[in-house]
């Protein structure tokens, strides 16, 4: 065996040891938490193990998303599994907490999505931008962070990055200029962008359900707030980079001197795919209306209206409808979502949540107030989405916010602290968002480059205080602007 991979092992075998050593000072420090008043001794030990189980799984889930990402699914089912035969949930409690709706919703929007990219529309956008006229470099840096700020909220951020980063590395190659600056411009752009409307990230659909918004929620109140942040992300961006802009905009006189565009320009057939993205917006931004004069559960035709799209164009375009559900969903992520969703119940079942919202709320003596709450919101989600995956954290916080707003309705703007604080804190480190990961993948793969960890920090850390503290200035300031 050689000395690399021994160290491997031992690394490895250190990880597990940390996860496992995790798991049960969790489990210990929730043994702490005192039992609700009238059970007997029976009963209350039977409650603090099952919430010590509870919390223990949730811990081992955590450790093993930030470090063993390509087993963490492994280790949620052993977890559930654990939690069923402990009768922590029953078997009806996991079917009824796994939020298929949601998975559902997921489902139908990465369906559309991939039927999209097939049919050559953000081909299309990437060419319209690329040989736009009078370019210069703060022109092209600001259409680079509003494309990737608008695009996460109609597709999703993975798709968004993946077609933006194509246009970023287009421009860098052709031009000759290093390519980090800008890839770190639209990830972050992308994070912030994802918080525009309820379908950009999994929190916002997870957060709208719970909290019973609708997409005109969001727009209404989530999109402003996304504006605002992006516009203070972009002027904090423009000087931090603004070597490398500088020298985009000398390289983008010297093509315009010379007549040179920065690429090919080919036909492509956009228009069906252009239509059906508009119809697709359409249907989803008056689903309210629709559930209203039809009598229907809020949300039925938010799930429904993606679903309803994404079958149609699998009936009229059947030869690839085999490949859009098997490449173009995720699969991997939702199995994993449905198993989180089920731990975090766990908690809600067995009362950790009530116990946590009561220690962040105080003792009841004096009203909890949102000037104290909402930045304490933020704080703590940002903290934790900046290391672990945010949806874990705010499948955990949901029954925590909603206790608390239950107390007084005034609170209701908790709920855009919990979506602010969990995506905008991804762009703190390397490893806070899914497309952050993405990003770095795709810039590896290309130019063999590699982000070093501090490097990211150091300006992550910037563009997430600043965002984060535009998010809840407004937050602030706003009357209840959540749903009742």
């Amino acid at each position: 065996m050689s000395s690399s991979s021994a160290n491997s092992r031992r690394i490895l075998a250190l990880q597990a040891l940390g996860m496992v050593a995790a798991a049960c000072v969790s489990g210990f420090l929730v043994s702490l938490l005192e039992t609700p008043a009238g059970l007997d001794a029976c009963a209350a030990r039977l409650l603090s193990i099952r919430q010590v189980a509870a919390v223990s799984v949730f811990a081992l889930i955590i450790c093993a998303t930030l470090m063993f990402e390509e087993r963490r699914l492994g280790v949620a089912f052993v977890g559930v599994s654990a939690l069923l035969a402990l009768k922590v949930v029953s078997l009806s409690d996991f079917v009824a907490s796994t939020e298929l709706h949601i998975i559902l919703l997921l489902v139908g929007m990465m369906t559309l999505v991939g039927a999209l990219k097939d049919m050559g529309l953000f081909t299309w956008i990437i060419q319209s931008i690329v040989n736009a006229r009078r370019m210069t470099g703060l022109r092209f840096v600001a259409i680079l962070m509003l494309l990737s700020g608008i695009m996460p909220g109609i597709v999703d951020e993975v798709t968004s990055i993946v077609f933006v980063l194509a246009l970023v590395f287009q421009v860098c190659d052709t031009l000759k200029i290093r390519p980090a600056p800008f890839v770190l411009m639209s990830v972050m752009a992308t994070n912030i962008g994802s918080t525009g409307t309820m379908l950009g990230n999994p929190v916002g659909i997870l957060i709208g359900t719970k909290a019973g918004l609708s997409f005109g929620d969001f727009i209404l109140h989530a999109t402003p707030i996304m504006f605002l942040s992006l516009i203070a992300t972009f002027l904090v961006l423009l000087v931090y980079f603004r070597k490398d802009i500088k020298l985009l905009d000398e390289r983008l006189a010297e093509r315009r001197a010379s007549h040179v565009g920065l690429g090919p320009m080919i036909a492509v057939p956009y228009k069906s795919g252009l239509a059906i993205l508009l119809l697709s917006l359409v249907f989803i931004a008056s689903h309210h209306s629709l559930e209203t004069a039809l009598g229907l559960e809020p949300n039925t035709m938010l799930v429904a209206a993606p679903l309803t799209i994404a079958g149609l164009i699998m009936i009229f375009r059947s030869h690839r409808a085999r490949y859009y559900i098997e490449h173009s969903v995720e699969w991997w992520s939702l199995v994993f979502f449905m198993m989180l969703f089920a731990v975090s119940a766990s908690l809600e079942k067995c009362g950790v949540t009530d116990e946590v919202a009561g220690l962040i709320a105080g003792d009841g003596s004096v009203a909890p107030s949102k000037y104290v709450l909402v930045p304490i919101i933020v704080a703590i989600t940002a903290i934790g989405s900046a290391f672990v995956d945010n949806i874990v954290f705010v499948s955990t916080f949901i029954p925590i916010v909603r206790r608390l707003v239950a107390t007084d309705p005034g609170l209701q703007p908790l709920w855009w602290a919990l979506l602010f604080g969990a995506c905008f804190g991804g762009n703190i480190t390397a490893i806070g968002s899914t497309a952050n990961l993405v990003a770095i993948s795709m810039l590896g793969k290309k130019y063999s480059v590699k982000v070093a960890f501090l490097d990211w920090l150091k300006i992550g850390l910037l563009v997430g205080f600043v965002s984060c503290a535009v998010a809840t200035l407004v937050v602030l300031c706003y009357k209840p602007i959540a749903a009742a």
